[in-house]
């Protein structure tokens, strides 16, 4: 999971880009990157977080009306610098590129440029390729008259041969920017335009509150299949390229994106008030005696608000966050993200001493994270401890851009309710049902059919996820999982 930006502008866009990354900072936090366009790229990229990699010096060279933004949270690769994007290569034009997403057959793809096309993919970052590709189909038309038709039809072979999730982002050099979502629209990708006549601006992002940031008020989701094509005169060309069963990611609204983004029309913070509402009703069956309300902050405030809401009963924040330690999900390693709990978090005995107290989270993942805290609530003097997650239980690997590591590392596999509760030290473990998790999403828009759930069910929508693929792609997470220990992560 990443976040991507793209601006086309009448004036140096350095300025709204840096901005923007900053409220997308959470898709991402272990690389981040600009690059600008003036009659020549400039780019600047690095390991850390925005603030940390962008200083004036830097940012002062970073000119130009054109540019493309990234946050990175590797899916693919260790995480070098290397892999961090955009991406840029010098023919033909010069095309620049970043996307949100995760290549699933990206290693088939790295081999057949460097047969085929005697290309060489220098990185582990999966845009690499998706860049080559859609440029090696430009390079047949370089000395014919631009059209958008061009552009689409690039697209269209990108489509063909790269499967998996991708949100791209890509600017031709004094031919226009280009954005597009993968057929199924698992990734979220926005377009923002100010419609004027004399001086319009285009921007593209993964979350509604990039753009809000930039000042873009007119926004609306690309379709999936789609792609959007802005050229050297400011007009804007849109084409539904592909047709397939639309499937966004339902993660999104549960953890990922901001509560203040709008997503394929669907209001992130609506959202979890409504996962906390249908919550509210399983938790009340359970017969269990809560005193207080706690959430795991950030994301479950919402959800646990109208959990006590609901029930009539006290909230309490309860635990202190650190804003200056990231989100331990996306964090690389298991030393780490144990690590930073304690210093993420710190208890307010108050809350907790002598009480039943009814812990509200996002989703148990590994269960280190939630055993960490519920051990820290007991040793702040809770009575009682319940754990309630208002997604379902996460049973199964994404390889669509979230690095949830392998099927037998999520605690939920092949264990009841019961069991988890006893893994990690609560009295009570209560799971919202995988029919109103779903339920709860689709109500900010009934369009949707479903959503992609293949981290709770275990059935991919592209339909081309493979037993040999998810092994492969368990055996090269052991292999990081090993250096990562062997370094001391």
């Amino acid at each position: 999971m990443c976040g991507v930006l793209g601006v086309y502008d009448n004036e140096e866009v350095i300025g709204k880009i840096y901005d923007a990354m900053l409220t997308i900072q959470h898709r991402g936090q272990d690389s981040a990157g600009i690059l600008t366009y003036d009659g020549k790229y400039h780019l600047k990229k690095g390991n850390g977080l925005v603030r940390d990699i962008f200083d004036q010096q830097n940012i002062a060279r970073l000119k130009g009306h054109v540019g493309i933004g990234h946050t990175r949270y590797p899916t693919v690769g260790e995480g070098s610098v290397e892999d961090a994007q955009p991406f840029w290569i010098n023919y033909p034009f010069g095309i620049a590129a970043a996307h949100n997403g995760n290549v699933t057959n990206f290693s088939e793809l790295k081999k057949e440029l460097f047969e085929k096309s005697h290309k060489i993919i220098n990185s582990n970052c999966d845009i690499e390729v998706i860049l080559n590709i859609f440029a090696g189909y430009i390079e047949k038309y370089r000395t014919k008259e631009f059209t958008p038709e061009i552009v689409f039809n690039a697209v269209r072979y990108v489509y063909k041969k790269v499967k998996g999730s991708y949100s791209v982002v890509l600017h031709i050099a004094d031919k226009g920017m280009v954005a597009f979502r993968d057929p199924y629209g698992l990734r979220p990708l926005l377009f923002g335009e100010k419609k004027d006549k004399l001086l319009p601006a285009f921007a593209f992002a993964s979350e509604s509150v990039a753009l809000d940031a930039m000042g873009f008020k007119d926004i609306k989701d690309i379709d999936s299949g789609s792609a959007v094509f802005i050229d050297k005169a400011k007009r804007v060309h849109i084409k539904k390229i592909m047709t397939k069963p639309f499937r966004p990611c339902i993660f999104e609204y549960i953890y990922f994106a901001r509560p203040d983004s709008f997503l394929n029309g669907i209001n992130v913070d609506k959202t979890r008030v409504e996962l906390g509402c249908r919550l509210a009703k399983k938790i009340k069956k359970s017969g269990v005696e809560i005193d207080v309300v706690v959430p795991v902050p950030d994301s479950a405030r919402t959800a646990a608000i109208e959990i006590a809401r609901r029930l009539k009963l006290k909230y309490r924040e309860g635990l202190v966050k650190n804003r200056y330690i990231g989100r331990t999900f996306i964090m690389p390693g298991d030393k780490i993200r144990k690590k930073s709990i304690t210093q993420k978090l710190n208890p307010i005995g108050d809350v907790f001493i002598g009480k039943n107290v009814l812990l509200v989270d996002d989703s148990i993942v590994r269960g280190n994270t939630s055993a960490a805290i519920i051990q820290m609530v007991r040793n702040a003097g809770a009575e009682r401890i319940y754990f309630a997650s208002y997604s379902a239980p996460l049973t199964n690997p994404c390889v669509y851009g979230i690095d949830m590591q392998t099927k037998g590392e999520f605690i939920a596999t092949n264990s009841t309710p019961e069991q988890i509760a006893a893994k990690i030290g609560a009295d009570k473990v209560i799971y919202q049902d995988l029919k109103e998790m779903e339920q709860a999403v689709r109500q900010g828009n009934k369009k949707i059919k479903t959503f992609c759930k293949a981290c709770f069910t275990g059935v991919y929508p592209t339909h081309d996820v493979s037993r040999k693929l998810l092994e492969r792609i368990e055996e090269e997470r052991d292999i990081n999982k090993a250096n990562q220990i062997a370094a001391g992560i």
